[in-house]
């Protein structure tokens, strides 16, 4: 049961990895080079459809490492899945205080009501999701170690 729970934790995890790599590496770059407002329009878009999944999906998986974490208290990986699960702990951390206000705000945005500086706050919202995909990228690697 315990192996079930570590590869499901891992799977939930590495395709959250995958979406938010997607965001940053291709979707977002692709939107940047839309003509006109098409770019941030589809950002709006992007916002509330992702905005509305991805809180669940956080926080989803640092339960999941923190279940792993206890009913394997007493077997290998335990402190690689704990550490996982503290670096899960600081992307959902950085997503509440840094992402999710840009992002609140960005949804909402039409090209008659955005605010003169939208480029950089987009530009933030991009830098913060940069670091927050390298934080969740170690969380995934951690728990893929604590799988071996």
């Amino acid at each position: 049961m315990l192996t079930a729970l570590e590869v499901f934790t891992t799977v939930v995890v590495g395709v959250m990895v995958g979406v938010e790599l997607s965001v940053a590496f291709v979707m977002n770059p692709i939107f940047g080079a839309l003509p006109e407002d098409s770019g941030q329009l589809a950002r709006a878009h992007g916002g509330r459809m992702l905005g509305a999944v991805m809180p669940f999906w956080y926080i989803g998986s640092l339960v999941l490492a923190a279940i792993r974490a206890v009913a394997g208290r007493h077997d290998g990986g335990t402190a690689l899945v704990a550490t996982a699960g503290g670096l899960l702990l600081v992307s959902v951390a950085m997503s509440v205080l840094l992402l999710v206000p840009i992002n609140n705000r960005g949804k909402t945005w039409t090209p008659e009501n955005r605010p003169a500086d939208w480029k950089e706050q987009m530009n933030r919202w991009d830098f913060f999701h940069y670091i927050r995909v390298a934080v969740i990228i170690g969380a995934f690697t951690l728990l893929i170690t604590a799988l071996a």
